[in-house]
């Protein structure tokens, strides 16, 4: 049978792809989460929404 430092070894060595796998899936997810961010920005800002055409005359009225 496999004695104790053999074991840990095997069972690190077994961990550790799942682990870089993890870190990098992370790093990838966290990037299409700022583009999506810097994307959905680029959407809504001002100089892509159409001007809107306020009468200035209505609030003259009430006050």
């Amino acid at each position: 049978m496999l004695n104790s430092k053999a074991l840990t070894t095997l069972l690190l060595s077994f961990s550790t792809v799942p682990l870089l796998m993890l870190l990098i899936g992370s790093r990838l997810l966290a990037q299409f989460f700022q583009d999506l961010g810097q994307t959905s920005e680029e959407l809504f800002r001002g100089d892509r929404l159409p001007v809107l055409k306020i009468s200035m005359s209505s609030e003259s009225q009430d006050g």
